[in-house]
């Protein structure tokens, strides 16, 4: 089963006060650069925060939320080090493999 990472925050804050388009971007033309498949994916209203392990994240969200999901957990690491008002995790999913294919 793939493993999930995610670094997850308010809309307004992802959306409109971080230049989250431009960081997604710049990383969408590296994938270009280097001929790598994007592995990544801009989610509003996420379902999987609503998962029991995640109730502590979601008790500090402002809703609606956000999340920046990826298959990469270095490059959530570095988006929690670029933007930093994020909360981030992980997590496994079949269904999600499923509906990528």
């Amino acid at each position: 089963m793939p493993n999930y990472y995610f670094a997850v925050a308010s809309q307004n804050f992802l959306l409109y006060e971080e230049p989250i388009e431009e960081i997604l971007r710049e990383r969408t033309d590296y994938y270009k650069g280097i001929n790598k498949d994007i592995d990544f994916w801009l989610i509003t209203n996420p379902n999987f925060i609503n998962l029991p392990q995640f109730k502590s994240i979601k008790a500090q969200l402002i809703n609606p939320c956000a999340a920046i999901i990826s298959l990469d957990g270095q490059f959530i690491q570095w988006l929690k080090l670029r933007i930093g008002f994020v909360a981030i995790g992980n997590f496994e999913s079949q269904l999600l493999q499923s509906q990528r294919s």
